[in-house]
């Protein structure tokens, strides 16, 4: 329960002190240029009040992430509380922050071209085709999970509720959210779906404190795996607690709100807060999850650990822990929760892509003619990843989003030693992704298979040589100034 509480505390308290030392590298004036002003067309220019963004925002990036991740990322035992709260805190905070202010002072553009500036017309077309990948992936997966759970969660009636059923109506209410302007759909009803999501954890978090059963504190060897299955901690955790530390989805959300601030100030409450609050998320939900299966009756002598993974589908947890701890306002928090938040990403998963595909192509978006043109390839494409096995596109997912989160943090990187900001806050975290995401690649299942210990001399080798380059550019940099 210490540990817990000190995580928390860490969290609130990293946004005010780091959050405020990164935003004073950044220098946000009210006085600048604002693409909602500047390129306002009544459907992704559009300013919105910093409330709204902001709970817009926060669904944007969540979805399922930092709830389920947490669940599976809490086997590995306390080191996840150590992920969440740095990760978040100097990594997944700072890359959505600079993402977004970045997008600002850039006009407005997509992710793709942000990393395409800094990194050169080659990395530009991987990154439009990396991030166009992903985000046909994230739509894939956050039509089939919330799918799946409504299929269970509804009686058997035929074809009616089936798991098809959902398929097709969530898939439809993707189309028009991808297709209607910001303001119409998306800025109406997210907000109460982030209110809801927020009091889900307020309801838990309670719970917490109020509830009897076993939490791990941090003296309990935190740099030992205490998964079932004795996977390592690094680099597995880290690709497994995504969206409650760093995800480069949420770079290719950023722009989307980027586009509807109304002044660069708030780019600090909007952007490194949501992720702050996303930590939070992800924290209460790792730390219920191994309280309440510390609970639970097992084989004598099985620890919390075994009887959580024992309960199979994170999404089976989130149902007995808020019915268990909350009641009947736990069911319907829960149904919120575990169906509204994925698809919530969803459709803005989609929108990112039209609008990365949009502004490559130079194609105007004021016409839902040219909205639906370019999007029914990606519509085409999702639709033949349905049939595709949900656990093989959740690894992919996983891996290629974390991916993009190293190369955004290069691409700000170079953006801050372009400006003489300090690089450090972007350089440092970027270095780290460079080890998880080449040596995750090398060791996992779905990767080359090869021992953990080749695995991280390859990603510290890759660390070294990146360092290096970066540091060849920063001198070529200033002696030709």
């Amino acid at each position: 329960m210490i540990t817990f509480s000190v995580s928390l505390l860490c969290l609130i308290l990293g946004y005010f002190l780091y959050g405020s030392f990164v935003e004073r590298v950044i220098r946000p004036s009210d006085a600048a240029k604002m693409p909602c002003y500047e390129k306002q067309d009544g459907v992704d220019y559009i300013p919105l009040p910093a409330w709204r963004v902001f709970l817009i925002q926060f669904l944007n990036i969540a979805g399922t992430g930092p709830i389920f991740g947490a669940i599976m990322g809490i086997l590995y035992g306390p080191a996840a509380y150590l992920w969440i709260v740095l990760g978040c805190i100097f990594a997944g905070a700072v890359h959505d922050y600079l993402c977004g202010m970045i997008c600002i002072r850039d006009g407005g553009v997509s992710l793709p071209e942000i990393i395409g500036n800094e990194l050169g017309p080659t990395m530009r077309l991987v990154m439009r085709v990396g991030a166009l990948v992903l985000l046909v992936l994230v739509g894939a997966v956050f039509v089939t999970t919330p799918a799946s759970l409504l299929d269970n969660m509804t009686p058997d009636k035929g074809w009616f509720f089936s798991n098809s059923f959902w398929l097709i109506a969530i898939f439809l209410y993707f189309i028009l959210a991808t297709l209607l302007p910001i303001d119409k759909l998306i800025g109406r009803i997210y907000p109460l779906f982030g209110f809801a999501l927020l009091a889900m954890a307020v309801g838990i978090c309670w719970g917490i404190y109020t509830k009897e059963g076993w939490m791990p504190e941090i003296t309990d060897a935190p740099f030992i795996t205490h998964h079932p299955k004795g996977l390592p901690i690094f680099p597995m955790l880290c690709i497994t607690i995504a969206c409650g530390a760093i995800s480069g989805f949420h770079g290719t959300q950023s722009p989307l709100m980027a586009r509807c601030l109304t002044s660069e100030r708030l780019g600090r409450p909007v952007f490194y807060g949501a992720m702050i609050t996303e930590g939070v998320v992800a924290l209460i939900w790792a730390a219920a999850a191994v309280k309440f299966a510390s609970t639970l009756p097992g084989p004598e002598g099985a620890t919390a650990y075994e009887k959580l993974a024992a309960l199979g589908n994170p999404a089976i947890v989130v149902k007995e822990i808020s019915v268990g701890w909350m009641g009947a306002i736990g069911a319907v928090l829960a149904i919120l929760g575990v169906v509204a938040a994925p698809i919530t990403s969803g459709d803005t998963a989609f929108r990112s892509a039209r609008l990365i595909a949009a502004d490559f192509l130079g194609y105007d978006q004021k016409s839902i003619k040219h909205r639906l043109l370019l999007c029914l390839p990606f519509f085409a494409i999702t639709t033949g990843l349905f049939f595709i096995d949900f656990g093989v596109l959740w690894r992919y997912f996983a891996w290629t989003n974390q991916t993009l989160a190293c190369f955004m943090l290069w691409a700000a990187a170079v953006w801050l030693t372009r400006r003489n900001y300090n690089c450090l806050i972007a350089f440092i975290p970027a270095l780290f992704m460079a080890v998880v995401t080449t040596s995750y690649l090398l060791t996992s299942p779905e990767g080359f298979h090869l021992p953990l210990s080749v695995g991280l001399a390859v990603g510290f080798g890759l660390m070294a040589l990146q360092g290096f380059h970066y540091w060849k550019y920063i001198h070529h940099n200033t002696n030709h100034k």
